[in-house]
């Protein structure tokens, strides 16, 4: 690493490991702060991270030059344990092969045949919400975006009891790698209590759940157009289909990356409507307008503008996916920062979402500033990432979102039943204490 990184040392990181282990960011906040756009951070005698906000440098990264930065093994080893080697934890010629596969499973066309399912996942959410009482949000909706990502994968094959399985194990398997990475020093006891085995013997269990829906769906003759038939149906260049294990691996990523980061981003976007009541009325007048000209579910999704504005704002101030990481395989520089190969590289989406030199006013909540859509931010607003590991689902993730706030400001008026929004930052950022008041709306 060239010494024009500033280096925060090995004593630092040692003395505020307790806070980091709960909350890293105030420690990342003050060193940027300290240090500029781009810190070192010794986290072992030998191992060091390069902590930036540089939203050029990652735009470099992930874009530009994105064929010198490929993921860090915190991806492509650590959570493959839990997941398997799909999209999201792949590689090379392995990953660009599994990509051209899936990718015209979530045409927008595709997206098309799964809305009503979608739709009805979320209103079947939302009959659990009791009135006039304060709720914590964040579990229904977990539930919502865990049940529209089962119902868009298996229509109705999958039963109440294992989707909760499903969940639990899904969750489960992220608490103990938050722990793994963030006390990598704990390595020892986590084999040695049986505690690491006891996560990877639920991981099976889930592939077993998995293995038995597929093998019925092959089993039958009948065909569903959910995103199963799809991946099934799916061809390689030389005319074969998905292997069984790589088919439970790409579906078990799904899982993961589809239902946690839908969840935070909708927990975090109704805090911030029941915070800005006026923007609830701004949606509401969307929707009269909208649905009195059509009853046709994608051309009222791309008609609600205003829903979409408040979404993107949300994911501006929370992004759930609010760290991106890359190495660099060859030494590089960028604007006078030299980079030698190897060097694990951190982005902190949080930061560069807002960075006062990139956003006016950026701790503020104005969804008006997407007016034009987020395009004209792209060098600089990275909620599903960027380049060509953008995110596949980032589509299915907006259609899903804009139906789930459509539905809620559609029946209710949400209030807040908490002071400040507070995060609880985990391999994606997670909310806290999300309390919130329902009414009917008359």
């Amino acid at each position: 690493m060239n010494n024009k990184i500033p280096e925060v040392s090995l004593f630092s990181f040692v003395k505020h490991s307790l806070e980091i282990l709960k909350n890293p960011l105030p420690f990342h906040h003050k060193y940027f702060e300290k240090l500029g756009d781009v810190f070192c951070l010794k986290i072992g005698f030998k191992s060091k991270v390069v902590f930036s906000r540089d939203a050029a440098l990652a735009e470099y990264a992930l874009q530009k030059n994105q064929k010198n930065y490929i993921k860090s093994k915190i991806q492509t080893e650590d959570l493959v344990k839990y997941v398997g080697k799909g999209l999201l934890t792949s590689e090379g010629e392995h990953w660009r092969k599994q990509r051209k596969l899936i990718q015209p499973a979530f045409h927008k066309n595709q997206l098309n045949n799964l809305l009503d399912s979608i739709r009805d996942a979320i209103l079947s959410e939302y009959g659990k919400i009791t009135l006039h009482q304060t709720i914590d949000i964040f579990p229904i909706c977990n539930d919502l975006a865990f049940q529209t990502v089962v119902k868009s994968l298996f229509s109705s094959a999958v039963n109440q009891e294992e989707i909760n399985r499903l969940q639990h194990i899904t969750e489960s398997g992220q608490k103990m790698l938050v722990k793994e990475l963030r006390q990598p020093y704990l390595g020892w006891w986590f084999q040695l209590s049986g505690k690491l085995k006891h996560e990877l013997d639920l991981t099976q269990e889930a592939r077993n759940i998995l293995r038995r829906i597929v093998n019925e769906r092959k089993a039958s003759a009948e065909k569903h157009n959910d995103l199963l038939d799809m991946l099934l149906d799916a061809r390689y260049e030389d005319g074969q289909a998905m292997e069984e294990e790589q088919l439970i691996d790409e579906i078990l990523i799904l899982f993961t990356a589809g239902h946690e980061t839908t969840s935070n981003a909708l927990t975090f976007i109704f805090q911030l409507l029941a915070k800005h009541p006026e923007w609830q009325e701004k949606i509401h007048e969307e929707i009269v307008k909208v649905d009195a000209e059509t009853d046709d579910l994608m051309t009222q999704i791309m008609s609600s503008k205003v829903t979409q504005q408040v979404i993107e704002e949300g994911m501006r101030l929370y992004p759930p996916a609010y760290f991106i990481d890359r190495v660099n395989v060859q030494s590089d520089s960028f604007n006078g920062l030299d980079l030698e190969a190897g060097s694990n590289l951190l982005f902190s989406v949080y930061e560069i979402h807002r960075h006062p030199d990139l956003w006016e006013q950026p701790e503020q909540f104005m969804p008006e500033r997407f007016g034009e859509g987020s395009r004209k931010f792209s060098s600089q607003y990275f909620p599903f990432g960027a380049g060509p590991r953008k995110c596949i689902g980032n589509n299915f993730a907006m259609f899903e979102m804009i139906l789930a706030v459509k539905e809620l400001v559609k029946s209710f008026k949400i209030q807040a039943q908490f002071e400040a929004i507070e995060i609880t930052p985990l391999i994606t950022l997670k909310p806290k204490n999300a309390f919130l008041k329902f009414e009917i709306r008359a």
